[in-house]
């Protein structure tokens, strides 16, 4: 049977490979290290799991929820904005809940772009942002994100033909995978370039609160002008090691919002209640739980960053995010040196190409393994290889 033409558009998937190595060490007993998925492995807090546990308990919460979600909700995440941020947000029509942020990301496009538009896309980037753009038949342009220009995109070196022809940005801070950070005057810059070219900007806050070192990231809607353009999308995932429960929402421009809540409404039934009570709890519960995933992976870092050391690394650390992103050693290209871990140590760490073209030279590791395993996985690739420079 023959499928349908969009789904050439879609990128191959390029970890196919290291997969097939890893199904064949498991199958052979090899005990695999992954430093490859960026998947909590803390607990969500008690006392955001009692909740849920209440509430799947009320037989009203059985029943098909609404697809723009309970207004206990959003309220909690319009309350949350002004709190963390001090943003006001109208919790009735600035807001929508998503079965967690990705699908927001992907169906955003729907609603806005078609045959022949542009979509702005960060390179290296989160799949989902150029995959959404080209299922609903953009041309994606590319915005490298480069270490020199601390992996933001150089906005001034957009085209013009394309800056016009352009109907959606995607830009991501905290950023995944590279760590990169930004603040509120490089924001204020995209509100100016989105408004020149009547550009939609979708900011993924996904990682706004795993930040380190005194900084805490900036929320797009901080910046004057910014919900005329734009809207944020955020999750629970990881905040709250909620990646499994899938909640997560879009908060900014009404007409937006409206345009997602349209198209969700005909697509999904909405995320289940009893989880939106939790993320309820989440929000509006102690915070001191997120304070402690903060020090963990801080902690996580410094035994990460002694490792790369050891091999022969030297790489700053960067303020934001569960990850780092690591320049691959010469003569090698970030997909054979994955593998070459991979089949030499039985470590897992993730090709920097599977994330874009401008990904290519580097590397990703994951802090979701404990000190224990992280100290085990770097003194695997340090017995295989020695030092790399």
């Amino acid at each position: 049977m023959k499928v349908a033409e969009r789904l050439a558009a879609l990128p191959p998937y390029l970890f196919a490979r290291i997969e097939k190595k890893i199904e064949e060490l498991e199958e052979n007993n090899v005990d695999v290290i992954s430093l490859g998925i960026g998947d909590p492995d803390l607990p969500t807090p008690p006392h955001i799991v009692q909740v849920l546990q209440e509430q799947v308990q009320n037989p009203e919460n059985h029943r098909y929820p609404t697809s723009v979600g309970l207004m206990a909700f959003r309220r909690s995440v319009a309350d949350w904005y002004q709190g963390r941020f001090q943003v006001e947000i109208d919790p009735s029509t600035e807001v929508v809940t998503l079965i967690g942020s990705k699908e927001g990301l992907a169906h955003i496009s729907f609603c806005y772009l078609q045959d022949g538009d542009t979509a702005l896309i960060p390179d290296p980037g989160y799949p989902v942002y150029g995959i959404g753009a080209a299922l609903a038949g953009a041309e994606n342009y590319l915005m490298p994100l480069k270490e020199e220009n601390d992996f933001l995109p150089d906005l001034k070196n957009i085209p013009t033909d394309v800056a016009k022809n352009a109907k959606l940005m995607f830009l991501n801070y905290p950023n995944n995978p590279t760590g990169g950070t930004c603040d509120k005057s490089f924001f204020e810059n995209v509100v100016e370039f989105a408004k020149s070219f009547d550009i939609i900007v979708c900011h993924d806050a996904a990682y706004s609160e795993i930040t380190f070192n005194d900084y805490s990231a900036p929320s797009f809607l901080e910046i004057p002008g910014a919900k005329d353009v734009g809207i944020e999308f955020h999750s629970l995932s990881k905040t709250y090691n909620m990646t499994g429960w899938r909640l997560g929402w879009a908060a900014g421009n009404k007409d937006l919002i409206e345009a997602l809540t349209t198209i969700k409404s005909n697509i999904d039934s909405g995320a289940f209640q009893a989880v939106q009570y939790a993320g309820i709890a989440a929000l509006e519960g102690p915070q001191d739980c997120v304070t402690e995933v903060k020090r963990i992976y801080e902690e996580r870092r410094q035994v990460a960053l002694q490792g790369l050391k050891d091999l022969g690394w030297n790489i700053s650390l960067p303020q934001g995010t569960i990850y780092l992103w690591v320049p691959v050693p010469p003569d090698f290209s970030s997909t054979e040196f994955a593998e070459q871990v991979l089949e030499k140590a039985a470590v897992v760490i993730t090709p920097g190409i599977g994330y874009g073209k401008y990904g290519e030279g580097y590397f990703r590791i994951s802090l979701t393994l404990d000190t224990e395993r992280l100290h085990e996985a770097f003194s695997r690739i340090k017995k295989a290889f020695g030092s790399f420079f």
